[in-house]
């Protein structure tokens, strides 16, 4: 058991999840005290010991699923039909008649039963092939069609009932969250038997190698897809909220103001007039008033507006948060967040009512900067922190450096955020170094992590 929970603890850190020693060791002694023959009993064991963050109980789930796998029966082979499955080919229609059927009735032994016969005839699985899991899942969830059963159930179910009459709303929304269950449960079913197989014929670490996926704040911005966006979305509030104690704690701590002479002595006196006690005028913490000037064109659109969404759901640690966008033309959208209780819906509202086309559509770093010089420029205070949002790619207009250099004489910092590879920079029509000279900072910043370490800064 200790070399088993060796290992998987090393996948674990593998993974990305920060898992100590100390944790390992929890873990070990955790294990003592279930039954190793309750799975749901044990898994939970571990999660409660070595998982820190909610965000990465999928990781941690995808590694337990992986490493404490059930086995196959001995002498059953990766790809070969489970015996009780033996019998001819099934035809398009009685695949079809199964599926409906397990789907409907959501009996575990059908569908357990169904997902061994989809693994078994229609995943593409075959000893040594270097697939990978969802290649396979993908293979047999297509063959089996269950997208195309549920639709043609949940159309049954709308147009009649037990009683002959027309079903009413919430029989119908029951009816249709409970098919949509039994169909969730066959996916589980056939990913299960997948992996089940794949450890069997391949071991647990090459399998969990292969199904390994970046942690929430390692997603990369300007890559991720729809789910790893909407998992960055969920992880926002609960960063936010650990972030704004952080901040918050860090700045009544930061500065003790410069000594107070008069008390200093006059608290000497209790120790013969030795100043063994300094006293400081303690300051008043201060919160910078931050504004933040945003790309929104093309692939950096995602990346500026969720580093808008993540700095609004923070403003509380800052004096004021002001938000401008643009393309070619610039926008003011600070009016779009304030008494917004839905920052998801506040970012709609700066796709949709933005004013950012001046005239081609296309990113003009040089125009949008010079129009915010002029328009802006004199509301910046020596207590302003400006944040630049984008990849400084021009399409080869001009760069308008000058507009950045009076931005960043009249505010207290200039910081340039860059979701690109550093690798990336000044290729093609970028023109970072234009601007990096004018600026205190230019960072990497790719994803939640990176974006992160930069808020903890000029907080």
């Amino acid at each position: 058991m200790v070399d088993l929970l060796t290992g998987f603890v090393a996948e674990l850190r593998a993974a990305g999840l920060p898992v100590a020693l100390t944790e390992s060791l929890d873990a070990l002694a955790a294990v003592r005290h279930v039954d190793l023959g309750d799975r749901a009993a044990f898994k939970a064991a571990l999660a409660a010991t070595l998982v820190k963050r909610q965000e990465h109980r999928a990781a941690f789930d995808t590694v337990f699923e992986v490493w404490f796998s059930l086995r196959l029966p001995p002498g059953e082979a990766l790809g070969g039909d489970d015996p009780a499955l033996d019998g001819p080919a099934l035809d398009a229609d009685a695949l079809s008649a199964l599926v409906a059927d397990a789907v409907e009735t959501g009996d575990p032994a059908a569908l357990a039963a169904l997902a061994r016969l989809a693994v078994s005839r229609l995943s593409g699985l075959d000893t040594g092939r270097p697939v990978g899991a969802s290649y396979h899942l993908h293979q047999a969830w297509r063959r089996l069609d269950v997208d195309g059963a549920l639709a043609r159930l949940l159309g049954a179910a709308s147009s009649g009932s037990d009683d002959g009459g027309p079903p009413g709303v919430l029989e119908r929304r029951l009816r249709g969250d409970d098919l949509r269950v039994n169909a969730d449960r066959l996916r589980l079913e056939v990913e299960g038997e997948i992996r089940r197989r794949l450890v069997s014929d391949r071991g647990a670490a090459a399998v969990a190698r292969s199904m390994r996926r970046p942690l929430p704040e390692d997603v990369d911005f300007m890559h991720a897809t729809r789910e790893e966006m909407a998992t960055l979305r969920r992880a926002l509030l609960p960063l936010s909220r650990r972030l704004a104690v952080r901040l918050a704690r860090r700045r009544r701590h930061r500065h003790r103001g410069s000594l107070d002479f008069r008390s200093t002595v006059r608290h000497s006196l209790s120790y013969g007039g030795v100043p063994a006690e300094p006293r400081y005028r303690h300051r008043r913490p201060s919160k910078p008033e931050i504004v933040v000037i945003a790309d929104v064109s093309g692939s950096v659109a995602a990346f500026a507006r969720f580093t808008l969404q993540f700095v609004h759901a923070l403003s509380g640690q800052f004096s004021r948060v002001r938000s401008f966008v643009f393309v070619d033309g610039i926008d003011e959208v600070t009016r779009l967040f304030e008494g917004a209780d839905d920052l998801a819906h506040a970012i709609q509202r700066v796709n949709t009512e933005a004013d950012v086309i001046w005239a081609e559509g296309h990113s003009d770093y040089g125009h949008a900067l010079t129009v915010f010089w002029e328009r802006w420029g004199a509301e910046l205070t020596p207590r302003t922190t400006v944040v630049v949002l984008g990849d400084a790619r021009n399409n080869y207009h001009a760069s308008a450096a000058w507009a950045v250099a009076e931005v960043g004489r009249r505010a207290r910092h200039l910081w340039w955020l860059n979701p690109e590879p550093r690798s990336y920079w000044d290729t093609g029509d970028s023109v970072i170094s234009e601007y990096a000279e004018h600026c205190d900072g230019v960072y990497e910043c790719r994803n939640l992590r990176q974006l992160e370490h930069f808020v903890e800064r000029i907080g």
